[in-house]
């Protein structure tokens, strides 16, 4: 969502005749975007903050635009009186008080008001063609770009400060993310990711829109668009229509994120999580039955958090078992960081040591490491789709439509096209391949 939210910023600024700088030392306008979902995160955008203090001395005429999560939608007083030197502060997602610093003019507001309409921030009933472009620096060059579907979110798992710093869940207009889809394929993106903190709700709160399966369904329809991808999902709101559609759609690619966070109920229960164990199972099984018709089967990723408090060493073993059990292609790995403001920091003592939290860390992403290898060596000597991305250290980079990193050596240019590659070697984290028809552009719609 972030990288989402700087390319919108980069174009908001381009449109104002700004161009990109390389070096902070030589930018009149320096944006900072933050994440806080874990303590290191938020550490680490306050350390990058500090350092901008000095070229803000040096150049009194810079501006300093904080953006994000750590600004959040609420009060950010104490951040103004911490970092005077910031001259602007920003929400998630929204551009328009830095453009509106820049502009104070007398089309100040106006200028506000159009920058929140065109990343739909604000109710618009009417038609709005939001003109999208990608900064100058990735059009043409960026093949597989993030779309913002729902910002927010509203669900509140007690470890997650989003919902406190992103507000509650908004999904944007189709109309305007379908123009935004269609302007970067004519920039030269072929592939899109639908995002959202909870992707499924889509479109929930605007009864009289599509849902996600609608959007999906609409967005299969924009010509040049060669694959979407959607994340990230929650178990109990991926429902058999959603699946249908990923099976019937060509474009639609069988790669799922599914967060589990934990395979023990109680755990889930602290977490807020709104499911059980068996619940997560009984999904696993319906996506797979569903979706491994489709070729070239399906890619289900989950998510884990070790060391919530309270974890004991058998509710940990459990979903250790449960990883082993289910086989998932990817698990995406954290350990417990308590934020202040969630429900978790205000009603658990974070009781799991550091040490411990690292050793169950380590345990799963051995574990990991090991399926995901198996997973991998289905794929020796077989032929897949690749959509290349980019060049790569004299290495072409590109995926599988279940998301597997493929690389591959060829003089010519891939950039954008999908190429059938058969899969020389093949690792836990990637696999390397050879063209099998160099000169030949898959071309399945």
């Amino acid at each position: 969502m972030n990288v989402a939210d700087s390319q919108r910023v980069a174009s908001a600024l381009e449109r104002m005749g700004l161009s990109f700088s390389r070096q902070a030392d030589e930018a009149d306008v320096i944006v900072l975007n933050t994440c806080v979902v874990r303590q290191s995160a938020e550490d680490k955008a306050y350390g990058r903050l500090s350092s901008l203090k000095p070229l803000k001395e040096k150049n009194p005429h810079l501006v300093i635009n904080l953006m994000g999560c750590l600004v959040g939608v609420k009060d950010h007083d104490h951040l103004k009186k911490r970092f005077p030197f910031v001259d602007v502060f920003s929400p998630p997602s929204d551009p328009a008080p830095l453009i509106a610093y820049l502009t104070q003019d007398e089309s100040r507001f106006q200028e506000q008001e159009e920058t929140r309409r065109r990343f739909a921030l604000i109710d618009e009933e009417t038609e709005f063609d939001p003109g999208f472009q990608l900064p100058v620096t990735q059009q043409g060059k960026l093949v597989s770009a993030y779309v913002p579907i729902v910002l927010g979110c509203s669900h509140a798992c007690t470890f997650c400060i989003i919902p406190y710093r992103r507000g509650i869940e908004r999904s944007r207009p189709s109309n305007i993310i379908l123009a935004e889809v269609r302007a970067m394929v004519d920039q030269g993106v072929r592939e899109v990711t639908f995002l959202g903190q909870i992707v499924d709700r889509y479109g929930m709160d605007v009864p009289e829109g599509p849902n996600l399966a609608g959007l999906l369904r609409m967005a299969s329809e924009v010509e040049g668009l060669e694959r979407i991808r959607f994340l990230t999902s929650h178990p109990s709101w991926m429902n058999d229509e959603l699946l249908d559609m990923v099976a019937e759609l060509p474009k639609v690619m069988p790669h799922i994120e599914v967060p589990v966070q934990a395979g023990d109920d109680e755990v889930l229960v602290n977490m807020r999580r709104g499911y059980t164990v068996d619940d997560y199972r009984r999904l696993v099984e319906k996506i797979r039955t569903r979706l491994n018709s489709k070729s070239p089967g399906v890619c289900i990723a989950t998510d884990i958090i070790v060391g919530f408090p309270g974890e004991t060493e058998a509710q940990f073993q459990r979903t250790y078992d449960l990883l082993e059990e289910l086989k998932l292609d990817v698990a995406h790995l954290a350990r417990y960081s308590s934020r202040q403001g969630t429900v978790a920091d205000r009603r658990f003592e974070d009781d799991v040591p550091a040490a411990e939290k690292m050793r169950r860390f380590r345990l799963l992403e051995q574990q990991q490491e090991r399926i995901a290898g198996e997973i991998a060596s289905r794929y020796l000597l077989e032929e897949v789709e690749v959509l290349f991305e980019e060049k790569v250290k004299g290495r072409w980079k590109g995926r599988t439509a279940t998301n597997k990193l493929v690389f591959v050596e060829s003089e010519s240019d891939l950039t954008g096209k999908v190429l059938p590659v058969r899969i020389s070697w093949a690792g836990p984290w990637s696999m390397q391949g050879v063209l099998s028809r160099p000169e030949g552009v898959v071309n399945r719609y």
